[in-house]
């Protein structure tokens, strides 16, 4: 049986779902009652955001593929980071990890294009929002994004960090990021929605009452996981 490792911790309620969503995975895939083999290195997400708040990536790409190390000394085979804001740093974690490393951005591209989808907004943390890293990847599938307006983008930062990431889910804040993805169907006429925050799943995932797709980047690459290691 091959073995992933995860990077977690980033944050810890989405670690969670993660293990959920992979064991379900495998099992899906694997039918006959046996479970896959994880190891997860829950990290400190504090560290990890203060560096990429002072643009330190050297030292992030430096902290993570140390943390990766881990992984692949604990008898890893694969592995993926359990976050979307660490892939600002991929590329050069991919290039300098010992092991084969499944990118989240990636899979997510993968699933948009399944879907026919051609103009998507994309929620996230504001490194997630206003960085490169989804752009680059999605343009070569000619697929356009659309990210919330600097106040929208500062109010989904800000819930994100001082709500989801410590599990909590409020109505109110429900209800307010449903207006930001109404005004970007209305306003730039968005075909889908990238749950680009491995925690707005826990508040947005069970919604099917907007008409478009809201695309769960954890569950994505969780199922790429799978299919690249347990077929």
């Amino acid at each position: 049986m091959k073995t992933v490792g995860v990077i977690g911790g980033i944050g810890p309620e989405s670690t969670i779902e993660y293990y959920r969503l992979l064991v379900a995975a495998y099992r899906a895939r694997v039918p006959d009652g046996s479970y896959p083999s994880i190891i997860i290195n829950s990290i400190d997400m504090k560290t990890m955001l203060s560096l990429i708040e002072a643009n330190e990536f050297a030292k992030v790409t430096e902290y993570l593929v140390g943390e990766i190390q881990k992984l692949a000394s604990g008898g890893a085979q694969y592995g993926l980071l359990a976050a979307n804001t660490p892939h600002v740093v991929f590329d050069e974690i991919r290039r300098q990890s010992p092991i084969p490393l499944v990118s989240i951005v990636e899979a997510t591209c993968e699933a948009a294009r399944t879907l026919g989808l051609k103009r998507l907004g994309l929620f996230g943390t504001r490194f997630t929002m206003r960085g490169q890293f989804y752009a680059n990847v999605f343009s070569k599938a000619d697929i356009a994004l659309v990210i919330p307006s600097l106040e929208e983008q500062a109010y989904i930062h800000d819930k994100y960090m001082n709500e989801l990431v410590n599990g909590i889910i409020s109505p109110v804040t429900q209800a307010r990021l449903l207006a930001v993805v109404d005004r970007l169907k209305q306003q730039h006429r968005i075909d889908g929605l990238i749950l680009g925050g491995t925690e707005l799943p826990l508040i947005l995932g069970d919604l099917t009452d907007r008409r478009i797709p809201f695309l769960d980047t954890a569950r994505i690459h969780g199922q790429a996981v799978a299919a690249r290691l347990w077929t």
